[in-house]
């Protein structure tokens, strides 16, 4: 008798023991419930035409504009400068250089600039984007072509109407402008907000969005185009994909947001240059052709750059004589003198940068 309820408890032991080791499915059995997988089909949106990244549709055949930010260290710090898509940064006189800044939306911004006078190639290189040109003033020998081949908003003219002065800096480094400001220059000097039909296809070339471009090219972990008073230097960002800007021995921030202005894409573009007939103002000729480079993703490539004419854009080409791809993203394009060409510098890290200089 003993034995057999020894063995009857052994048993139900057992059993319980399964029992309570048997898995419960109930909770993970997969739902038979059909979920709903969200894509990204990018409705209502159009790829832009300066940074190849996707954007809302209506801005996309919007014309863009192009400021000219002043760029002495006296007029620091910039405002509205991380907002552009395509900033040109070019030299003009005494070895300073001044930026022009081209936004596809720059309808919310309160505060750009400080805005400078125009030199005859910057509005050039404007055009090439069928861009509307802000400047405040000129010189003497851009003005034909100011009045003759670009829409242009000028705060010699338009002060009152368009731009506002801080009285917390001295002229002429205290001319602002906002995105309301140009709109209201825009309206009252009639100009079209819409794309000319020949910039439908854009200026660059860009990368597919499952397609980043990784250059075969030398090692630039930072790049230095050379420029002699603000001595800018541009740092990879390997975590981030992108390149940090600095000048003037520090980072160039925007003051509207406290943020240090970041680049996917550095271009620079070697010009033939002269001064113009006074000996005093540069002139760039931005149509000749030249040698450049193309940096991206802590590398870089020599091309070459050719343009069908006035108004047409640059095109860049690798050595075998293709069109570049850019990355999609922002894109800082250094106009260097082609004479000033062996000033140009790439740097393999940041300890052989600091190293050499």
């Amino acid at each position: 008798m003993k034995k057999w309820i020894t063995t009857l408890l052994l048993a139900l032991s057992v059993s319980a023991l399964l029992v309570g080791c048997k898995k419960d499915t109930t909770e993970e059995e997969p739902k038979t419930e059909k979920q709903e997988v969200k894509k990204d089909t990018h409705e209502g949106e159009a790829k832009s035409l300066l940074t190849g990244e996707w954007i809302d549709e209506s801005l996309v055949n919007k014309r863009p504009v192009a400021v000219m930010i002043n760029n002495i260290e006296v007029a620091l710090p910039q405002y509205g400068t991380e907002a552009a898509d395509i900033i040109y940064e070019c030299p003009v006189e005494g070895g300073l250089t001044r930026m022009m800044a081209i936004y596809q939306d720059y309808s919310e911004l309160e505060k750009i600039g400080s805005v400078r006078s125009c030199r005859l190639y910057f509005p050039q290189f404007a055009n090439e984007f069928n861009a509307i040109y802000v400047h405040f003033g000129q010189a003497v020998y851009a003005e034909p072509y100011l009045n003759s081949s670009v829409d242009n908003i000028n705060g010699l003219v338009m002060e009152k109407e368009c731009f506002t002065r801080d009285k917390n800096r001295k002229k002429p480094h205290n001319a602002f402008i906002s995105g309301e400001g140009i709109n209201k220059g825009i309206e009252k000097l009639g100009y079209d907000t819409e794309l000319s039909a020949k910039y439908s296809s854009g200026h660059y070339q860009f990368a597919a969005d499952d397609a980043e471009v990784q250059l075969d090219g030398d090692d630039a972990v930072v790049v230095q185009p050379g420029y002699a008073v603000d001595k800018p230097w541009f740092v990879y960002d390997s975590k981030k994909g992108v390149y940090k800007r600095y000048e003037y021995g520090e980072e160039q921030i925007d003051k509207a947001t406290e943020n240090q202005l970041t680049f996917k894409n550095i271009l620079i573009q070697c010009c033939k240059w002269n001064y113009e007939e006074d000996g005093k103002y540069l002139n760039i000729n931005t149509t000749s052709g030249g040698n450049g480079y193309y940096i991206t993703n802590g590398k870089v490539i020599p091309v070459t750059w050719k343009k069908a004419g006035d108004g047409e854009p640059a095109r860049y080409y690798d050595t075998s004589g293709n069109e570049i791809t850019l990355n999609q993203g922002k894109t800082w394009v250094c106009v260097v003198q082609d004479t000033y060409a062996d000033k140009i510098s790439f740097y393999g890290s940041e300890e052989e940068y600091e190293a050499a200089n």
